[in-house]
Formats: structure tokens, C-alpha cells, sequence
């Protein structure tokens, strides 16, 4: 059972600041209003939340996502024909507690597929999806956040009788002991992820606990920052059908749906922003600027775990499908904007305006760490660290797609011709559903580095491994104090690209899941590895 409802009043009023309000007494509406001209709310995706059912044992939200092709609207944009849950970018913002079930009912609505008889490194199956809660601990089996199941269309015959539109559903038990946190969930089906990500087909996920109930945390507005990077031409997303089909349209990077939109603050004042990179394609190293003095990040949470304490900086690098919690302060009234390095337009206007709060509201000096550190004393056998490198052999196959994007390192795919042309070979390092490439051993811990051998700066292969968190010790060789819990680790080329070294502890669940390049586009050509988790 769920409450489905969109957000309640109570909530509008804690995430978009009381400055400026004005109640519209006719239908309820909130909207804000400077002191000389009104403006639309911020906007916040429909939120859904669990709730107990009499003798349960556990509570549940149990929510339907419907998929098919939209016309949405993108204020700022324009109406964009896509893939959507519920008709919205993003879909709804699923917000539960360690020890609750996630029950998603997905329909799809979407046409059948076009046929594919090529092989399964290229795009295929656009209509067909899955999903995956990233980020989450939680079971890569069964029902649950399995991404080797194919949640299909209906086919052209079945659509001539009238069958009706398949169901498929995701059920999902959080461990009571989750770290409380921001996550995400979107389609994972290899050969469809990039072109779905592109149109927008993501949601967060809100996991509550310990660190909601610090005092300065609880008194300040809980915002919802989901950053979308849609690939839009002529109206619509382009059909995935060669290298460029996708890379080569212009960005449009939307928050909450919207291009640009505006959020106040009033001086004084501490939001919490969730800031979610649900995007395929492009780095985000993000910082605000003008009105005055810069609004600093003070930065509690990396990828759903808690800092120890809160983190003060200008600049936070949200990779491909990373997420931070940051606290905002307002400073100097004026108006202030949300920028990335390398786009040209600002993700959001932030407004500092209205009466000061007085006395200003408090920021934390400390936090309920959000997971225990490992130590590398732990490490099960010193001796056989693992290594992924990301690397690329530019125009070795033929077109349409002519690059090959390839995960080297211990246990590659291997080739399909030994003792040839390694550089041409069609599945040498590439993603192959009948080959594991690292079975790991429950309670098991491990160290792993991670390195591209790109050249270019602006090339980034973000490294994601699924079910489990990874603990980043070292970055391009220098030890991280303290280390930092990532799910998904950035990975900037350059002479030498970036290398991270991490350690991780493989706990609670067993079942084959995948780690890859979260450049979309990469994974869907290839860029990928299966994993095989196994009782010790």
C-alpha cells in the first residue's frame, strides 16, 4: 500500500522557502512571488511514499509506473515526444525507510520493437526496459533489482489481437540496516539504456534515516535536485542507430523537468539539496556564482553514504549517475546560478531574497556516519588485487559503429581470435551475457584498481559497480584521508588518465549483476563485465 498522492502541503511548505508564499484561497495552490512580480514554484517530482498495512511486517509502497511515449512539456523548453514513467521527467521521487519493500507494478505501453538480428553489443530492443534502484544494497536477483530481465513490449501480431498491454513487477526488500540516503532508479536493458536515460526515463529514490534526524538537517528544506541530460531533435529523442545518433545532439539539461527554473533562499536560510546526475553523457562539476560572495556547498552525503562530518566546498563533480547531499546557505540577496563546468547554461537560478532569518539557521559539525570504513588489513588475499581499465580502439569495426569500447584488466572478455589483431577483434574486452568476468565471494574483501588509458580530459568513463558499495582509498596515487563510499567513481582521461583504488566487501546477497561504464553509451556498445556474486 502507498500513499499516491503528489507532494502535501506540509512538504511544499518545508521544500521551497516561506519567503515568499502567497496562498491562492480558490484551489490551494502555492506560488511564489517576489516583492514585484510572481514566479512559478520550484518544481518537485510527484512523491510517493510507504506506509504500514494492519499486521504487516513490513511496510510497503507499492506504486505503478506506466511507460510509454509521451508528449511532455519542458517548461523552457518545449513538448518533447519521449519515453516516460507516468507521463513526467522525472517520474516519481520514491521515498522509503530501511526495512520497508519497494513494489513497483511496471505496464508497458510502449510500440514492439523493431526487429535485430545483429549482435548484442549494438542497440536493440529500443521499447523493451528493466529496472535498476542504483546505488541500492539490495538483492541483483529474482524479482528484484535483476537487470538481465527484459520487461518487453507487446509484439506487432499481439498488438493486432488486442492483448492487453504486459505487466511486470519489481519487488524489492530494503535491509533495515540501509544507509539513509539519496538514490536513483532507470532503465538498465544493455543495447536500450542510453536512448531511454536521454529521454528522461529516471526517478530518485529517498532512503530516510539517522542523518534526517540531525537537528539542523530536520529544520531545513529537503529539495529534490534531479538533473536530466535529454538529447532532443526535432521535437523528439533520435533513434540510437549510429556512433553520433546521440553524442552528437545538443544537450538540454533540464532539473526537475525544467529548464533553468528558480528556486528562492532567503539570507540565513539552510535547504538541503539532493543533487541527482541522472544523466548518460556528461561530467558535472557543478558551483554556484553572482550575487555576491559565492554560496558555498557544505557537502554530508556521497552517493547515498553519510560524510562523518560536513565537507565545505565551491566545487562538487557529480559524474554520470553520481548523487550528493549538500546544505545551501543563503548569503547576499541577489540572484545566483546553479553552473557546470563545460555547459553553457545555468542548471538553476537560485534567488536570494525576502527577510533575513533570524538568528540564522545552524549547519552541523558532525554527522551518524552513514557506513563503517573497511581497513585494508581485511584485504582476503593481498596478493590478487583486480584492475579494470577502460579503453577504446577508435575505428576498428565497422559502421555504423565503428569503436570498440573495451573493460581490460584481470578477467577481460576474451577474444574471438586468439593470437590475432587484438585492437580488431569483435569481442575482446567487450560484454558478453554467457561470460563471467569476476566471480566474488561473499564477506570477501577485496582491493580494485580502476584506471582509463583515454588521453583527452574531456573523455570520462565513470565506473559503476552494482549491489555494492566501493570505498575509495586512492585517487591517481595519492591516499584519500578520509577515504570516501562511492557507487559510481568518475574517471577523467589525461597523460596518464585518472586512476582510483578502492576496497570493497561483497555482503548479504548472491546472484550475477554487472559492473560498466556509466558513459550510457559505452555500456550499450560493450563497455561492460559480468559479475557473479557467490556464497564463500
Amino acid at each position: 500500500m502507498s500513499k499516491n498522492v503528489g507532494i502535501s502541503r506540509r512538504s511544499v511548505l518545508k521544500a521551497i522557502p516561506a519567503a515568499a508564499f502567497a496562498l491562492a484561497a480558490s484551489d490551494g495552490i502555492f506560488a511564489q512571488q517576489h516583492a514585484t512580480a510572481a514566479t512559478a514554484p520550484f518544481p518537485q517530482p510527484a512523491l510517493r511514499t510507504s506506509r504500514s498495512a494492519p499486521g504487516a511486517p513490513r511496510a510497503v509502497l507499492e506504486q505503478t509506473l506506466d511507460v510509454r511515449l509521451t508528449d511532455a512539456f519542458v517548461p523552457g523548453y518545449g513538448t518533447v515526444t519521449t519515453r516516460t514513467y507516468n507521463g513526467a521527467i522525472p517520474g516519481p521521487t520514491l521515498r522509503v525507510r530501511g526495512g520497508d519493500t519497494l513494489r513497483l507494478t511496471q505496464i508497458n505501453g510502449l510500440p514492439p520493437n523493431q526487429a535485430h538480428s545483429g549482435e548484442h553489443n549494438r542497440p536493440h530492443n529500443e521499447n523493451s526496459f528493466n529496472l535498476h534502484t542504483h546505488g541500492m544494497h539490495v538483492s541483483p536477483s529474482g524479482d528484484a533489482d535483476n537487470i538481465l530481465r527484459e520487461f518487453a513490449p507487446r509484439t506487432a501480431d499481439e498488438v493486432d489481437a488486442g492483448a492487453p498491454e504486459p505487466q511486470y513487477v519489481t519487488a524489492i526488500d530494503i535491509p533495515a540496516d540501509h544507509p539513509a540516503g539519496t538514490y536513483w532508479y532507470h532503465p538498465h536493458l544493455h543495447g536500450a539504456t542510453a536512448e531511454q536515460i536521454a529521454g528522461g526515463m529516471t526517478g530518485v529514490i529517498i532512503v530516510e534515516g539517522d542523518v534526517d534526524e540531525v537537528p539542523e538537517i530536520k529544520a531545513a528544506a529537503d529539495v529534490v535536485v534531479c538533473i536530466n541530460e535529454l538529447k532532443v531533435e526535432d521535437g523528439r529523442i533520435p533513434d540510437f542507430t549510429a556512433d553520433g545518433s546521440l553524442t552528437g545532439v545538443p544537450s538540454t539539461f533540464t532539473v526537475n523537468g525544467e529548464v533553468n527554473p528558480t528556486i528562492t533562499l532567503r539570507q540565513g536560510e539552510v535547504q538541503r539539496w539532493r543533487l541527482v546526475a541522472a544523466t548518460a553523457f556528461t561530467v558535472l562539476p557543478l558551483h554556484i556564482f553572482g550575487g555576491g560572495p559565492e554560496l558555498m556547498f557544505h557537502q554530508i552525503a556521497q552517493d547515498g553514504v553519510t560524510f562523518p562530518a560536513p565537507v565545505l566546498d565551491q566545487v562538487v563533480s557529480l559524474a554520470m549517475g553520481n548523487r550528493a547531499d549538500v546544505l545551501v546557505q543563503g548569503g547576499e540577496p541577489g540572484t545566483y546560478e546553479l553552473l557546470a563546468d563545460g555547459v553553457s547554461e545555468p542548471l538553476m537560478t537560485i534567488e536570494v531574497v525576502g527577510p533575513p532569518v533570524e538568528p540564522p539557521m545552524n549547519l552541523p559539525r558532525s554527522l551518524p556516519p552513514g557506513k563503517p570504513f573497511l581497513d585494508e588489513s581485511d584485504i582476503a588475499n593481498p596478493g590478487a588485487d583486480r584492475e579494470v581499465v577502460f579503453h577504446v580502439d577508435v575505428a576498428v569495426l565497422g559502421q555504423p559503429f565503428p569503436n570498440a569500447y573495451r573493460v581490460l584488466g584481470t578477467h577481460p572478455t576474451p577474444a574471438a581470435n586468439p593470437g590475432g589483431d587484438a585492437t580488431r577483434d569483435p569481442a575482446y574486452g567487450l560484454f558478453d551475457p554467457g561470460y563471467v568476468n569476476h566471480t566474488l565471494a561473499l564477506d570477501t574483501v577485496e582491493r580494485w584498481t580502476i584506471r582509463t588509458d583515454e588521453t583527452m580530459p574531456a573523455f570520462n568513463h565513470p565506473f559503476h559497480l552494482h549491489t555494492n558499495h566501493v570505498l575509495v582509498t586512492h585517487r591517481n596515487g595519492q591516499r584519500l584521508d578520509p577515504p570516501v563510499w562511492h557507487d559510481t567513481i568518475g574517471l577523467a582521461g589525461g597523460e596518464p588518465g585518472d586512476s582510483v583504488t578502492f576496497l570493497v566487501k561483497y555482503e548479504d546477497f548472491t546472484g550475477r549483476t554487472v559492473a560498466h561504464c556509466h558513459q550510457l553509451q559505452h555500456e550499450d556498445l560493450g563497455m561492460m563485465q559480468l559479475i557473479d556474486y557467490v556464497e564463500a
